[in-house]
């Protein structure tokens, strides 16, 4: 048994959902025909079940990539090797507005975790086989995404105000929030499929106000939607090899 997370190989798949969020893990985990509740162990809430007969986990992670790189090593021990983030996320360009739904193509490294584990100079960048199966369930589903680069780092009050968010923003860079630069890194080392999207909760400048709230819910309710069509047609894939 892992130190923080606390199943055993047989209650992990290898497909994982990833939030921050507990409560969003919760929120995905519903989809699942009969969920459970394998782990809460500081703070890591993990679930799995089966959606259209795969078997799939959802763990909440919390804030940040030092506990994002804790948790999903200690899940690929227990065998997962497939890894999406479903995460929430400020925005930077104008026209962007709270439940707008962003796939990340790429992350720029503002966070120290991931330095740990392959310089700096190494990309962030998700494995292409998840993002396209992302991008098509999107499409499938009808649901209007947005596709590209943004920033991640460790510090939620001060990192807007970094030189490499204004370099970034300048860029056209979409999205900024605080673990897909982790999970990209360390799934590269490991091996690990990995992707993320999220879904805007406010607007350029403007961080999670009350007024954004309803919609961010829409978006984060389509969001669910995308990785789980998307999760389960990489796992439908694997079958077939």
């Amino acid at each position: 048994m892992e130190l923080h997370v606390k199943g055993t190989k047989k209650e992990i798949s290898r497909y994982v959902f990833c939030p921050g969020s507990q409560d969003r893990a919760r929120r995905i985990a519903v989809h699942f025909e009969n969920p459970v509740t394998v782990s809460e162990e500081r703070g890591i809430v993990v679930y799995s079940g089966t959606y259209e007969g795969i078997f799939m986990t959802s763990c909440g992670t919390g804030m940040g990539g030092p506990v994002t790189a804790i948790a999903c090593e200690e899940l690929a021990h227990l065998g997962a090797d497939t890894f999406i983030r479903v995460g929430s996320c400020g925005v930077l360009q104008e026209g962007q507005g709270p439940g707008d739904i962003i796939i990340a193509s790429g992350t720029f490294r503002a966070g120290g975790t991931g330095n740990n584990y392959l310089p700096l100079a190494f990309p962030a960048v998700p494995t292409f086989e998840v993002t396209r199966e992302l991008v098509r369930a999107a499409e499938r589903l009808d649901m209007p995404v947005r596709i590209g680069v943004g920033i991640a780092g460790d510090s939620f009050y001060t990192l807007k105000d970094s030189d490499d968010y204004a370099a970034v923003k300048r860029a056209g860079g979409l999205f900024i929030e605080m673990e897909s630069d982790t999970l990209f890194i360390v799934g590269q080392l490991r091996g690990w499929r990995t992707g993320a999207l999220f879904t805007s909760d406010g607007a350029p400048g403007k961080v999670k106000p009350a007024w954004a709230e309803e919609a961010y819910l829409a978006g984060e309710k389509q969001m669910r939607q995308i990785a789980l069509r998307a999760m389960l047609a990489i796992a439908q894939k694997d079958q077939l090899i």
